[in-house]
């Protein structure tokens, strides 16, 4: 052997043993696990807005009151080559969603000051990064302001209210709406779907985009005017992510997303659409039966872009980018040949190209792509979001891992340089606990096809010893695990509680890994992903000696939820089971659900036009044969996954025999989120998992 690939060797043996010797082996001071309550210390950062100087950074920073069971979101700022952040307001208003003025000299934010909240605005100092005299309310509308954007002369603010289609000003908003409170009668008449969507039920308003000057008297700002009238929500439904909306460089054009079609819980088909400033006829300009998304402006005004996925109902389908020139009206796919979907994305500062963030095994890295080109160039291999410019060739972004919540980052475009850190926020808290890196590993699943997975080793792992695992299921299904962060089911704090190694497999359907992958797993729920999940964990059996295949538990949510369940009318082979959100009965989950389009593109149609294939991967036709023990966990507000499937599960569970609990939140969805039901959630899983697979 040479020597040189010795040295190599012994160097990674050396870090190898560093990483997994028991706590305090270094010698130097030792470090505790990670618990829940340092999970709800930690700093939630958000929303990087750069100054156009390139000298600041404002961004959101939500903190966790955990005895008091609540969330508070403030301004903070940083400068921009970094440092220590500072708070900018100092006010017990929340406050979200900072957005510079193209000129650097004001600053406007979403304040909870008022019930509904408002924009507020402020100038701004660049000499010294603080806000420059008493900050005002921008807005006063009755339904509340939030989204607001700045158009590049500065001289006019875009934002989003949802309000009553039928009302043509504000006052019969505000009168329609204290109707409502007062009325003793909350029964509501519905004659269509979509009457409710993801935690809550119609209130029979629209999301419209309203434009509002940033001059005169804020008793005047009532008066802003409604760009996008009519019974549709423009920007449609979202969970966050980047805007949905634009205005053009000369401040003169709204680019918009928004759903027409006449059955929208069947429907993906967002499109984009043009309005001019000052009100007028939209003209829509997109042409894909699919999702065209968040459309942009190129600084120099000759193009606009959007993402774009190419088939109808299909949430999931590839995100490409439209590139559409705006004089000659004609549109192209810049993305078309390369097989990612685009995520989070800004212009070049020149219009020549592109940067965006796209999933790719684990990571998303940040990638370039000039005009001329077919197969974008990647630039940082991390986990990136939020991209923006700010000071020349700066992009600033946030980035997670499997170690550390969002912070902060910038790289300089130009030179390509390493990524730099600009916030540090966690440092001091993630410096005391014994954080663990992810392991990557790969093997043949179904069809042979190679299959990646992840594995999170507890703190003061001794590799001489046996571990219990925790064996996650991702959601999605057309999602993935990875090498980021999540307060709902972190990897860590899992592994930390009562010392369990954790895997997580990237089965067939998982994102990051091309589009037929990810395509794969419609209408074959039960099959290739099973597939995979069974032939990875015969992997890691076989490949990692420490894992006890006697104390296996396999825990999921959603897709998860649905996958454990079928894994209960499939195999013996774990101790117990934990199933959040899932289904249990796919004809019936048809029937509560609100994204029609959801289970009819996964199941090829309604369950009367294709029952056979409902019924061959239903969890609850296998009952006969459940035996493992479950944890059966579904909050009364989840519309995507109605609580009837988490009660139908449970019932059956009871009625078999089968060691069995149920976990019901009535004031949660889909994802458990306020804090004290977030620790109950962590201790009951935990609780349970032990219980079956704890020490001997």
């Amino acid at each position: 052997m040479p020597w040189r690939i010795l040295i190599i060797l012994l160097a990674l043996g050396s870090s190898s043993a560093a990483q997994t010797a028991p706590l305090g082996a270094s010698g130097g001071t030792p470090k505790r696990p990670f618990t829940f309550e340092d999970m709800m210390k930690l700093k939630r950062l958000s929303e990087p807005a750069p100054s156009p100087d390139g000298k600041w950074v404002v961004f959101a920073m939500q903190d966790v009151d955990l005895e008091a069971n609540a969330k508070k979101s403030h301004l903070w700022i940083v400068p921009a080559a970094g440092g220590e952040a500072r708070r900018l307001n100092l006010t017990e208003n929340e406050e979200e969603r900072p957005r510079f003025s193209p000129d650097g000299a004001r600053l406007i934010w979403t304040s909870k000051a008022t019930d509904p909240t408002q924009i507020w605005m402020s100038k701004f100092s660049p000499e010294s990064g603080g806000l420059d005299g008493e900050p005002r309310q921008l807005t006063n509308v009755s339904t509340g302001a939030d989204g607001g954007i700045w158009s590049p002369d500065g001289k006019n603010i875009v934002f989003v209210s949802a309000v009553y289609p039928d009302c043509k000003d504000d006052a019969c908003n505000k009168q329609r709406d204290e109707e409502l409170k007062n009325s003793k009668v909350k029964a509501k008449v519905f004659d269509k779907l979509l009457y409710r969507h993801w935690m809550s039920y119609t209130e029979f308003k629209r999301s419209h985009l309203f434009v509002v000057s940033v001059e005169g008297p804020v008793a005047q700002q009532n008066a802003a005017r409604d760009l996008t009238p009519g019974n549709h929500d423009v920007p449609p439904f979202n969970l966050g992510g980047q805007d949905l909306y634009a205005i053009s460089p000369d401040g003169q054009e709204v680019a918009y997303t928004s759903n027409i079609d006449e059955v929208e819980a069947t429907s993906t088909n967002n499109e984009i659409f043009l309005i001019p400033i000052n009100g007028g006829t939209a003209k829509k300009i997109s042409n894909s039966p699919g999702n065209d998304n968040t459309p942009l402006y190129s600084p120099d005004g000759q193009h606009l872009a959007w993402r774009s996925m190419a088939r109808a109902g299909f949430e999931a389908d590839k995100q490409t980018l439209m590139v559409y020139q705006r004089k000659l009206e004609q549109a192209r796919n810049a993305t078309a040949e390369w097989d990612r979907s685009v995520g989070s994305y800004v212009w070049a500062l020149d219009s020549k190209g592109f940067f965006f963030t796209a999933e790719d095994r684990g990571e998303a890295p940040i990638w370039s792509l000039t005009l001329d080109a077919k197969q974008p160039t990647e630039l940082a291999r991390l986990h990136a979001d939020d991209l923006a410019f700010g000071g020349g060739n700066q992009l600033f972004f946030s980035r997670a891992s499997i170690e550390a919540p969002n912070e902060i980052w910038r790289q300089d475009v130009a030179a390509r340089g390493e990524p730099a850190a600009v916030t540090s926020v966690n440092n001091a808290l993630l410096s005391q606990v014994a954080i663990q890196p992810l392991e990557p590993f790969s093997f043949k699943g179904a069809e042979n096809a190679d299959v990646q997975g992840f594995l999170v080793k507890p703190p003061g792992f001794d590799p001489a010893k046996k571990y219990p695992l925790k064996y996650l299921i991702h959601g999605g299904p057309q999602g993935a695990w990875g090498n980021s962060w999540t307060y709902r089911w972190n990897a860590q704090l899992f592994a930390a509680s009562g010392n369990y190694v954790v895997v997580m497999i990237n089965f067939h359907g998982s994102t990051g890994y091309g589009q037929a992958f990810t395509d794969s797993i419609s209408g074959d729920w039960g099959g290739k992903p099973y597939v995979d999940l069974m032939k990875g964990l015969d992997y890691v059996e076989k490949t990692f000696p420490f894992i006890d295949k006697e104390r296996e538990a396999a825990m999921g949510a959603s897709y998860g939820g649905y996958m454990v369940n079928w894994m209960l009318g499939q195999t013996d082979r774990f101790k117990c089971i934990v199933s959040h959100d899932g289904v249990f009965n796919t004809e019936s989950a048809y029937g509560t659900t609100e994204e029609l389009w959801f289970n009819e593109w996964e199941f090829k149609g309604p369950p009367w036009k294709n029952r056979e294939l409902y019924r061959k991967f239903s969890p609850h036709l296998l009952a006969e044969k459940f035996k493992t023990p479950t944890l059966v966990i579904h909050g009364q507000l989840d519309y995507r996954l109605d609580v009837a499937e988490g009660l139908q599960l449970f019932t059956t569970l009871q009625r078999l025999k089968v060691p069995s609990k149920m976990l019901y939140f009535p004031d949660e969805g889909h994802w458990v989120l306020k804090p004290q039901n977030s620790r109950l959630w962590y201790k009951t899983v935990n609780d349970w998992v032990d219980q079956w697979c704890g020490a001997k």
